[in-house]
């Protein structure tokens, strides 16, 4: 068959990528901070090596040949999705001159470094020449790639699939004003003794163990990936049977190692599911960082704090840490790790204010590329949308502007996907709850294999053959909505505050 001569093209490309997320990993895990200038340019040769074979009229050719043969294929079959999935990295690579693909990538590596250093003294003044230099190629980047309305169409679109800003907006709005009045509901019943109970001393190489245990009762794979801290928590895979995932330890706080882990594992359970013959093939990936994140999200938060996974887990938690866990009920441990309450840091938001988190990141990123905000001015003006959304201020850029990695590699259209993915969760649990009624009997035991089986086959098998819209049609029925994620917030926290 002609898609033969696709895959063995592509074998190439699958390659080079992943040398560069070995290179990527490496970089945040152990490298020496001394070789990040090599790095840099190792990182823009791969990228530059990637572009030219994306690029090349052999490429072309092929996938021109095979317009015939897609016009004949059934939509669903997997060869289609391979020839869909290829047309789409040719179009957005042919866009992007080899020149602004290399310029990135070095950016990239000089941005985290400069990152590490304004974090460590605390000044986001420093960070700020190796962000310009990222929105002006995020600039660039979106008008190679060309967009209708906005430039941060063109952004979004390269990490979701079919979304546009104007959409994206919609949710946004749709969230806040459920969300707001609800938070003002919930701040009124705080239990400041059960909040202290995650505050407490926990011992790092304690936490780290635990961590581990908890990913291996939700099937992740150990074996077949690792486990490292980096600064800011990541997933990354180079084959399905090569995951590996990074968490991070705070030792008054119990919180961002527990459920790093197991939001990390989400990623990695969707990578270890797509299955082993994609390998090196246009469709050995997930559709979009949204879809990825209601992998993560689903297992961080609709089951990792689930009443369920509490009850069942609570013993080997107590079993890690018995002098900070006595005389502290399993219905504490619950309302402890579901407490609601403005903070400053996004990946250590409870589920209740965190979209609050990554609508002021948005609104940022859509103003600067409107000339609306200065680069300079980005610490006073996020301090100020803290402080209208959230109602507090953060005391220094670390807990503030400084806090995420992503404007250190890139600029603009990343963080709607932890919203889209926390929306996209809720509709594919309830989803999988309909379609299998006795789902959740196994939970009270500590066994999720079938939620995970249920994943690998209704999201995990298609790789990236579909986009994020379709693959919610294919699994659930319909494009997505807020409606699953308002009844899952409405009901958990109604059932925890005793709402009307």
């Amino acid at each position: 068959m002609k898609i033969d001569a696709l895959l063995n093209y592509w074998c190439d490309i699958a390659d080079l990528t992943s040398t560069a997320k070995v290179l990527y990993w490496d970089q945040k895990t152990q490298m020496p901070r001394s070789g990040n200038q090599a790095r840099s340019h190792q990182s823009a040769l791969i990228q530059k090596l990637i572009h030219e074979r994306m690029t090349s009229p052999e490429f072309a050719k092929i996938l021109n040949d095979l317009q015939p043969l897609a016009a004949q294929l059934d939509f669903h079959s997997v060869e289609a999705g391979m020839i869909r999935a290829a047309q789409r990295a040719y179009d957005k690579a042919t866009k992007l001159p080899k020149e602004l693909v290399q310029a990135k990538a070095i950016a990239s590596a000089e941005g985290y470094m400069a990152w590490v250093k304004a974090r460590e003294a605390e000044d986001f003044q420093l960070f700020v020449p190796a962000l310009k230099r990222n929105i002006e190629l995020a600039k660039q980047t979106a008008e190679a790639l060309g967009y209708q309305d906005h430039p941060m169409d063109a952004l979004v679109n390269q990490s979701e699939p079919g979304f546009n800003t104007k959409e994206i907006e919609h949710i946004f709005q749709e969230l806040r004003t459920f969300l707001v009045p609800l938070v003002q509901q919930i701040a009124s019943q705080q239990d400041e003794e059960i909040n202290k109970l995650l505050t407490k001393e926990f011992e790092p190489d304690q936490q780290w163990k635990l961590g581990q245990a908890a990913v291996r009762q939700i099937g992740f794979k150990l074996h077949e990936g690792r486990c490292d801290p980096s600064l800011h928590p990541f997933s990354i895979s180079f084959t399905p049977q090569d995951t590996r995932i990074t968490s991070r330890i705070k030792r008054f706080d119990f919180k961002p190692c527990f459920f790093g882990f197991l939001h990390e594992a989400g990623h990695g359970q969707y990578m270890q599911g797509i299955p082993v013959e994609y390998s090196r093939t246009p469709i050995m990936d997930g559709i979009s960082a949204g879809m990825h994140e209601s992998q993560s999200r689903m297992w961080e938060n609709n089951v990792g704090r689930s009443r369920t996974f509490t009850n069942f887990f609570y013993p080997v938690i107590k079993a890690y840490f018995p002098e900070q866990t006595r005389n502290v009920t399993v219905e504490d441990w619950y309302r402890a790790i579901n407490g609601v309450q403005p903070s400053f840091i996004r990946v250590e938001a409870d589920e209740v204010t965190y979209n609050l988190h990554i609508m002021i990141r948005f609104e940022i990123e859509k103003g600067v590329l409107e000339g609306k905000y200065q680069v300079e001015d980005l610490e006073q003006i996020w301090n100020k949308k803290f402080e209208e959304y959230l109602g507090i201020v953060p005391p220094c850029p670390t807990q503030g502007v400084l806090q995420d990695i992503h404007w250190s590699g890139s600029f603009g259209g990343s963080f709607q996907g932890y919203t889209l993915g926390n929306v996209m969760a809720a509709q594919l649990y309830e989803a999988a709850v309909e379609q299998k009624p006795d789902l959740t009997d196994a939970f009270k035991n500590g066994d999720y294999s079938e939620l995970l089986t249920w994943t690998r086959r209704n999201l995990h098998d298609y790789g990236c053959m579909y986009t994020p819209q379709e693959l919610m049609v294919k699994t659930t029925g319909s494009k997505l909505k807020t409606d699953a994620y308002f009844r899952y917030i409405k009901g958990k926290y109604s059932e925890l505050y005793n709402l009307k």
